[in-house]
């Protein structure tokens, strides 16, 4: 399945996400351009049970957490996790099963237009 290859290259890149001297932008550079495009590529290719689709987002969110650091709360006045809703409101970016949707739509289009049939006034 394409998160275990996604999980895999997330424990490689652990080191630069803990690494408190690298921005926040850097790091959502890197998952954006490793960790994404490993989850887009193979998903794309295979059928999506349920399952993997909670796998994914699981691995997603778990990423965006290690990132995003954790969140100061003034009115407990304490540190805590950031919460799912308050990941994809700093992120600002479509889930990584939305990406995929959307990049199947695209697929499915292509194939549909190469089946179509032109008529010969088109061919030059």
């Amino acid at each position: 399945m394409s998160s275990d290859l996604a999980n895999k290259a997330y424990f490689m890149l652990q080191k630069s996400f803990k690494n408190k001297n690298i921005s926040k932008k850097l790091k959502l550079r890197l998952k954006n351009t490793t960790i994404d495009k490993m989850l887009t590529y193979a998903s794309e290719t295979g059928t999506q049970t349920k399952r993997d689709r909670k796998q994914l987002n699981v691995l997603e969110r778990k990423v965006y957490r290690r990132v995003l650091g954790p969140v100061y709360d003034n009115e407990k006045e304490n540190w805590g996790i950031v919460t799912n809703k308050e990941i994809y409101g700093m992120v600002k970016k479509p889930t990584i099963i939305e990406t995929v949707r959307l990049n199947r739509f695209g697929l499915d289009m292509y194939r549909e237009w190469k089946k179509t049939e032109f008529p010969k006034e088109y061919y030059i």
